[in-house]
């Protein structure tokens, strides 16, 4: 429930705002015409009528996961322009940054899935993977072909390219944010299931906006970037829901 609380705190804050706005300079508005003040009231309600829906919306999505009318500008909405907002608010309340940023993905991923579940199932999916999975003894460069990949099992790359073969899927290794802008460019998918800490996969979703990423955050027993994990039950759930999804139609 961190999510919604967080939605409607960060709602009421902005209403407070947008209110304030209005009531500070009232009587200022009045002395340039006596109109204005009921023009500006209705601006700033249409403006403030508009932020309480899309939180509603937004609420909606995170607890039902379905989908929402212009759920796909919504999600460009959210990526571009909340999540600084939700970092402020949630320090506010007492929350760390990477607690906002697990909030942020979360929300992402149901407004991803919802739209996936609305009749248009992606045919190109591609899985973007970070090259700390791999293991630091390894002397195969895996990031240009992960199919160099002598398949030891000491990684999860393995079973990653298992998985990628079973759903019909892409899978690629990148080294940093530049690299996997390029991979993304040149597979074109129709959505990416990536895998990352919370800095590069917050920061990667919004750069690739309005491309749907699904974002799974990666595990790290030995520490940031050295020897990590991912839950391959928790990627191979969404590509067998994904594959399962039934166009519109048909």
């Amino acid at each position: 429930m961190t999510l919604v609380g967080l939605f409607g705190l960060t709602a009421v804050l902005i209403l407070a705002l947008l209110g304030l706005s209005y009531f500070i300079p009232y009587y200022g508005f009045g002395r340039i015409h006596q109109s204005l003040p009921i023009l500006m009231a209705l601006l700033i309600g249409g403006v403030g009528l508009l932020v309480l829906v899309a939180f509603v919306l937004l609420i909606v999505v995170t607890l039902l996961g379905r989908d929402v009318p212009f759920s796909q500008k919504l999600r460009s909405l959210v990526i571009k322009l909340l999540l600084p907002v939700l970092i402020k608010v949630g320090r506010l309340v007492g929350l760390r940054k990477e607690e906002v940023q697990h909030a942020f993905v979360a929300l992402n991923n149901e407004l991803v899935m919802a739209q996936c579940r609305n009749g248009h199932p992606p045919q190109k999916i591609l899985l973007l993977m970070p090259h700390c999975l791999q293991n630091h003894d390894c002397p195969v460069k895996i990031t240009y072909r992960v199919e160099n990949c002598k398949r030891c099992g000491k990684c999860p790359i393995k079973d990653l390219l298992e998985l990628a073969s079973r759903y019909g899927v892409d899978l690629a290794v990148a080294t940093g944010g530049t690299f996997a802008r390029r991979i993304v460019i040149e597979t074109r998918p129709d959505l990416i299931i990536a895998v990352a800490c919370e800095r590069d996969l917050t920061s990667g979703i919004q750069d690739t906006t309005p491309l749907p990423v699904y974002g799974i955050f990666n595990e790290r027993p030995f520490g940031p970037c050295f020897d990590t994990r991912v839950g391959l039950e928790h990627v191979e759930s969404i590509l067998r829901e994904v594959r399962s999804l039934k166009p519109e139609g048909s």
